[in-house]
């Protein structure tokens, strides 16, 4: 299964901390089911959190805002979990 593609010309070099941060953003996505912001861990707006999956109904996203640190109904995120 491919997760992500990086296509880097002949003519540039290799980013090989894009590659380990896409690897360990893979991987605690998948086993904490959350996104990875852009540029995380450094991410300009919520830092090293991450972001919460979008709520699928109006319970879920009413309760979103008092468990989660929360722009809107729709964009929540939290800490991650040590």
């Amino acid at each position: 299964m491919v997760r992500t593609i990086l296509y880097y010309p002949q003519e540039l070099g290799r980013n090989m901390d894009e590659i380990l941060r896409i690897v360990k953003a893979l991987q605690i996505s998948d086993s904490e089911g959350v996104a990875m912001p852009a540029n995380w861990p450094n991410n300009e707006l919520i830092g090293d959190k991450v972001i919460i999956p979008p709520a699928s109904d109006i319970k879920t996203a009413e309760k979103r805002l008092k468990e989660y640190e929360c722009y809107d109904w729709w964009f929540c995120y939290r800490q991650l979990k040590k």
